[in-house]
C-alpha cells in the first residue's frame, strides 16, 4: 500500500511541475472487457453488491461468464525528459464505465512510462476501483494531426484472488417455561443455536482488458 501511494505522489509530482515539455488533457473513450470472476458477475447481476450471502450466490451462473462495460472520462499527460527519440510520459486517467447499464463504476490510473518518435508506448502504475487496488499494465499509439495528439491504447489489469470472511451467525430459541406443583421453574428459556458456520470464499476477481481512444490538445 505504502508503496502504491508513493507511485501516486510521484505522479501528481511529475504532473505539477513548471518544467515539463508538454502538458496535454482531453477526453477519453473506450471499452472494458472482464473476464470471469467476481467483478463480471457482478456486472450481470449474478451477484448482489452489497450481499452477505456469498456462498449461496456463488453457485450456478456466477462467476462462468464475462462482462464488457464502456468507459467515459478524462485523461491529463505530462512529458518530460525529452530526449528526441524517447520522451518520458506521466498519465493520470479518470474513468467511469458502466453507464449503458445504469451503473457508476469509478477507476483511476496513474501511468508512468516511456513513447518514441514514432508514437509507441509503453506505461504501467496503480490503478483503483471498485476491485480494489491494482497494477495496470499499458500500450498504444500515438496519432498526432497537428497540435491535436489521438492516443490509442491496451491496458490489462491482471486477476486477484478475494477472500471473503463470514462470521458464524447464531438464533436465539425461547422455549415455554415449565413450573412444578411447588412453583420452581423446571424447565423452558431461551437457548442460543448456531444456525450458520463460519466460513470463507475465495474467488479471482477477473483480468481487465481495456482499449480507449484519448483526444488531448496541447495547453
Amino acid at each position: 500500500m505504502k508503496k502504491i501511494l508513493f507511485t501516486l505522489i510521484i505522479g501528481f509530482g511529475i504532473l505539477s511541475v513548471d518544467a515539463q515539455v508538454e502538458k496535454l488533457a482531453g477526453p477519453r473513450v473506450g471499452v472494458t472487457m472482464i473476464a470471469p470472476g467476481s467483478l463480471a458477475s457482478l456486472i450481470r447481476g449474478d451477484l448482489s453488491f452489497f450481499s452477505g450471502e456469498v456462498r449461496k450466490e456463488w453457485a450456478g451462473s456466477t462467476g462462468k461468464y464475462g462482462a464488457a462495460i464502456s468507459q467515459y472520462g478524462w485523461q491529463w499527460e505530462s512529458r518530460f525528459s525529452d530526449g528526441g527519440d524517447i520522451t518520458g510520459v506521466v498519465e493520470l486517467i479518470a474513468l467511469v464505465g458502466g453507464m449503458e447499464k445504469g451503473l457508476f463504476l469509478p477507476s483511476v490510473s496513474s501511468l508512468i512510462g516511456v513513447r518514441t518518435a514514432k508514437g509507441i508506448e509503453f506505461a504501467a502504475g496503480p490503478n483503483l476501483s471498485l476491485g480494489g487496488i491494482a497494477m495496470v499494465f499499458g500500450a498504444g499509439y500515438n496519432f498526432k494531426f497537428g497540435k491535436l495528439n489521438v492516443p490509442v491504447n491496451i491496458a490489462y489489469v491482471p486477476s486477484m484472488n478475494k477472500t471473503y470472511n463470514h462470521d458464524a451467525e447464531y438464533d436465539v430459541v425461547a422455549y415455554d417455561y415449565e413450573y412444578d406443583d411447588d412453583g420452581n421453574l423446571i424447565g423452558g428459556g431461551y437457548e442460543e443455536i448456531e444456525i450458520s458456520k463460519e466460513y470463507s470464499v475465495t474467488h479471482p476477481t477477473g483480468a481487465r482488458i481495456s482499449v480507449t481512444v484519448g483526444f488531448n490538445l496541447g495547453k
